[in-house]
């Protein structure tokens, strides 16, 4: 009987030990903890004043009744929409990170920028949301954080990057101007590598040139709701391609002002050690990725961004695809002469395809009104 009596108190007793252990990681602590004391008051277990099991019971004891009312809660840890992954900072009124997936699949598709809207996230509590509101007559834009343009593929994908938790505010110039083109070469980098994978988010950083001896981070805030303009932005960019069973993962980390860039910087001036990134933004960026298996980005590629004459005749050749008569394809066609820029056998076939088309449609506009 003593050696049954003392097999059945010990089976009990590690059986409480069990509970109160998986106890601290797990969101039912105060069940587990009322559990493993009952169990060890009913049948009587006597424990050392010492014993690690209690001194476990006695903080988590502690610790219900410090959080009666519960654990101050900064809102979820990530959210997730079609196509993309974020962290929000409730406090700021924009996102920490967002976290994208670009293949050349994702790319292509019927999706448009004129079927979304900039609108608060309706997965937000409404009190921590920024408002259109508070961009209007601002001086600052609304810049997305993973670009309507990498999510062609599905138009709840891109209607879902019109959130404002998608965005902060950036300077126009640099939105449409350097930004921009640093965007486009992440999506050239799926006609090199299978994946492309891109962080993007805000970071705050003193100005060193404006005291030398304090040190101060400013950044203003706009709108009613006070949401924060960064001083600077990031990204940190994975291009990953498996190419005859050689695995080849290039990482690049980027900090840019939140200011107009001229065409004489080039991205290899903002490239910075992810280590840096990591420690002015207090997050760990890639806890799942060996660094000792990646290669430098601008090493395996170029990091080239487009130059203005190409940048310039990319956006003609947008602009072309949308006319909607002949006097503005034409228009819009000769302002490569004006800007004294040479046309390529793309964007000349996308011109005469474009202008058939328009020219079909005005000869059917006339006939249906003959027949009228």
């Amino acid at each position: 009987m003593t050696f049954v009596k003392g097999f059945t108190t010990g089976a009990l007793t590690s059986f409480a030990c069990f509970y109160v252990y998986n106890s601290r990681i797990s969101t039912a602590r105060k069940k587990y903890a009322e559990d493993a004391e009952s169990i060890i008051k009913q049948n009587r277990v006597v424990i050392s004043s010492d014993d690690p099991m209690l001194e476990d019971v006695n903080k988590l004891e502690n610790q219900r009744k410090i959080l009666k009312y519960g654990i101050p809660d900064k809102g979820p840890e990530y959210n997730v929409y079609e196509n993309h992954v974020l962290n929000y900072d409730q406090a700021r009124k924009i996102p920490s990170w967002v976290a994208e997936h670009i293949t050349q699949d994702k790319l292509k598709g019927e999706a448009n920028r004129k079927h979304s809207h900039f609108k608060p996230d309706p997965n937000l509590n409404s009190k921590f949301n920024a408002g259109n509101d508070d961009y209007l007559k601002s001086g600052w834009s609304r810049g997305h954080m993973t670009p309507a343009g990498n999510h062609k593929y599905k138009q709840t994908a891109m209607n879902d990057s019109f959130y404002l938790s998608n965005v902060v505010p950036q300077n126009y110039e640099n939105n449409a101007g350097f930004w921009n083109r640093f965007e486009l070469y992440c999506r050239d980098l799926t006609k090199k590598f299978k994946d492309v994978r891109v962080i993007t988010g805000p970071v705050f950083l003193p100005d060193l040139e404006e005291s030398e001896d304090k040190i101060f981070i400013k950044y203003q805030l706009i709108g009613k709701r006070q949401v924060a303009v960064p001083t600077h932005l990031y990204k940190v960019v994975i291009a990953e391609s498996n190419n005859n069973n050689n695995n080849l993962i290039a990482l690049g980390a980027f900090i840019v002002p939140n200011k107009p860039i001229g065409y004489d910087k080039q991205l290899t001036d903002f490239m910075v050690p992810l280590e840096i990134l990591e420690e002015k933004t207090g997050l760990t960026m890639l806890p799942k990725l060996d660094q000792s298996m990646t290669k430098n980005l601008c090493s395996v590629d170029s990091c080239q961004l487009m130059s203005r004459d190409k940048f310039e005749l990319y956006f003609i050749a947008r602009r072309l695809q949308t006319a909607k008569n002949l006097d503005q394809l034409n228009k819009i066609y000769n302002e490569i002469a004006e800007k004294k820029l040479k046309p390529d056998d793309y964007l000349i076939k996308l011109f005469k395809e474009k202008e058939w088309q328009l020219k079909e449609k005005e000869l059917m506009g006339k006939k249906h009104q003959k027949e009228l």
